[in-house]
């Protein structure tokens, strides 16, 4: 609602939503008011003895802080941060709480699994420019002790390097492949990962996703792929270069579908039979590639096909890409 009303990122009003949860007033079960979560910074913020800087370092230090740090040290620990960041720059400040944290763990206790879950994510920025994504996060000792295994064997010099012309995923590479593999460690750990998703995908145990089966779907036009130019769009929202997309069409099941020049109504769709079918369901993604509703965002991987009652009322077939969860 913040997002859509005062036109703002959906990353900056779920900021400003987790902001107001700490710093502002609260109501409780039965009605009562109750104090902000953090009550001296909200105190200190609305005289304007603090910034959003300081404000964003606290909010790190208590998410950083052990799950087993009682809740009396955490209240004493937050009136001491709110008196110590009106003194101090945030350079400074952050300087300061790095030495409480230390001081509050200075033993250095190893994490329970509790501690270590809440913690835990991985997260996949939005493409640059050239198409490359930024990842980045904390994974788990059991996450981490599964993809070392896996980067052992398919990380090896030789192995899955996109190229040779017959990229080793099986066996030993040969001394030609091992010799001949110029890639630097972080760029095999990074074909590894990529062989790593197609191995899951071709294995068909992903099973099915909103109703289809969980696959990459990838849509693009004729004039594209015979100029062998331009970018392609997958059902999750990523530009694709045509090179790759022609790359992969050698494996793929093609779905063909005719729009009407002017109005884009589909007037032939390969292996039509209603649009209620598996089929149908994929070509949606050519035509909308994601939620139709305005204002969101939400890619076709995240999205469903709903009847709605319109249909039935004047026999007028309309589809509508949705997301699978509340998004109105």
């Amino acid at each position: 609602m913040l997002s859509t009303k005062l036109g703002i990122s959906k990353g900056v009003a779920r900021k400003w939503i987790k902001q107001a949860g700490l710093l502002g007033p609260r109501r409780a079960l039965t009605s009562e008011p109750l104090p902000p979560k953090l009550p001296n910074v909200a105190a200190a913020q609305a005289r304007g003895q603090i910034g959003a800087e300081h404000v964003k370092i606290i909010e790190n230090f208590f998410a950083d802080l052990p799950g087993y740090i009682d809740g009396q040290t955490r209240d004493l620990a937050e009136a001491d941060l709110a008196r110590i960041a009106t003194g101090l720059g945030p350079a400074q400040f952050r300087q300061a709480a790095d030495r409480l944290a230390f001081l509050l763990n200075q033993d250095g206790d190893m994490p329970d699994d509790a501690d270590r879950a809440r913690r835990r994510y991985l997260t996949i920025e939005k493409q640059q420019a050239d198409g490359m994504s930024r990842i980045y996060g904390l994974i788990d000792p059991e996450c981490r002790a599964t993809v070392e295994a896996v980067l052992a064997k398919w990380a090896a010099p030789g192995m899955c390097n996109p190229d040779d012309e017959a990229p080793c995923v099986d066996g030993e590479p040969s001394k030609e492949a091992v010799q001949g593999d110029a890639r630097s460690q972080g760029q095999r750990n990074h074909d590894a990962l990529k062989a790593m998703g197609r191995s899951v995908l071709a294995s068909g145990e992903l099973g099915k996703h909103n109703g289809l089966p969980a696959t990459i779907i990838v849509s693009t036009t004729l004039q594209e792929l015979q100029s062998a130019a331009g970018m392609a769009v997958t059902a999750g929202g990523t530009l694709l270069p045509m090179r790759e997309v022609i790359k992969q069409a050698s494996q793929a099941d093609h779905y063909l579908v005719i729009y009407d020049e002017h109005t884009g109504e589909p007037l032939y769709c390969g292996r039509a039979k209603r649009f209620a079918t598996p089929g149908q369901r994929v070509v949606l993604h050519a035509l909308d590639r994601g939620c139709t509703r305005p204002g969101c965002t939400a890619p076709g991987y995240w999205s469903q096909v709903h009847h709605v009652d319109g249909w039935a009322k004047d026999h007028h077939p309309e589809k509508y890409l949705m997301p699978e969860d509340d998004d109105p």
